[in-house]
């Protein structure tokens, strides 16, 4: 066989494999704009392989600067998770302009908040427990729905977007979809300012790190339950995920797994949140 047919023939792979489990969505039907203008959409139930491939692990380590062939445990094994229910999720990482309409504060460097596009900028260095404040205070001032950070699993799932490939798009297109260190001039850059992926949501990947709800574990999916999994019952730390602008490639996948400390709050952590109607509210912890 020929290059160009090998070449072919990985192409033809990917798009099939980005296909096998995208339910079909229409965005203006599927999505929903609150109180304070935040956009969500519906994300479909369904299910997704979690995790890593050790074939996949070791194309990862390949992709470090400094190799390290320990690195990514914690994401083995790759297993299947049921997500059960449909959830809303923030389209965009919540922005600067939303943190200050709930929280009437301005967290994170002060040259973020002094550029012209100040408002679309994702809110940075802001702790775990800054973020879950957050959704505590949106929902007294909405009476439509109640807020709270993804799960893991829900987190990645929406990254993923029907894909199970170790990323959703080629490394080549990277750029289109994530800002990262090689594309972001090392400082964030206004949300939904890349294509978004297939589930219509934007920077899954890239811009900022976004916590979610669970605690962190390194063996967390040797005997996690496989049905809407919501990580260990306690913990030290809690797992942010997606990577940021600041990051390399090899952490730019939706499979990457890190963690800080509840309090922790760098200037490359943001997050978003899910939108759960009045009346089925789901604890966020």
């Amino acid at each position: 066989m020929n290059t160009l047919s090998v070449i072919g023939v990985t192409t033809l792979r990917f798009v099939v494999l980005s296909l096998l489990f995208i339910p079909a969505l229409s965005h203006a039907e599927n999505s929903v704009r609150n109180i304070i203008g935040m956009e969500f959409i519906k994300i479909p139930a369904g299910h997704f392989q979690m995790g890593i491939t050790e074939a996949e692990r070791q194309v990862v380590i390949d992709e470090m600067e400094k190799p390290d062939f320990d690195a990514f445990k914690d994401e083995l094994p790759q297993h299947k998770v049921i997500i059960s229910k449909a959830f809303l999720l923030g389209i965009t990482e919540v922005t600067q302009g939303q943190w200050l309409k709930v929280m009437e504060n301005k967290p994170g460097p002060a040259e973020y908040w002094q550029q012209d596009e100040w408002e679309s900028l994702p809110v940075v260095s802001i702790s775990w427990n800054m973020a879950k404040r957050f959704t505590e205070e949106l929902s007294k001032m909405d009476p439509d729905y109640h807020y709270r950070l993804p799960t893991e699993a829900e987190w990645e799932y929406a990254a993923r977007a029907g894909n199970n490939t170790l990323r959703p798009m080629p490394v080549a297109q990277l750029v289109d979809y994530a800002w990262h260190f090689q594309n972001s001039g090392d400082v964030p850059q206004a949300v939904s300012s890349l294509k978004a992926n297939a589930f219509g949501v934007h920077d899954m990947l890239g811009n900022a790190w976004e916590w979610v709800s669970d605690w962190y574990a390194p063996g967390t999916y040797i005997n996690s339950v496989r049905t809407d999994p919501a990580g260990p019952a306690n913990g030290q730390s809690r797992v942010r995920r997606g990577g940021s602008y600041h990051c390399p490639l090899f952490q730019i996948r939706p499979n990457y797994r890190s963690a800080n400390s509840p309090d922790t709050a760098y200037s490359v952590i943001g997050f978003r949140v899910v939108a759960v109607p009045a009346g089925n509210k789901k604890k966020a912890d």
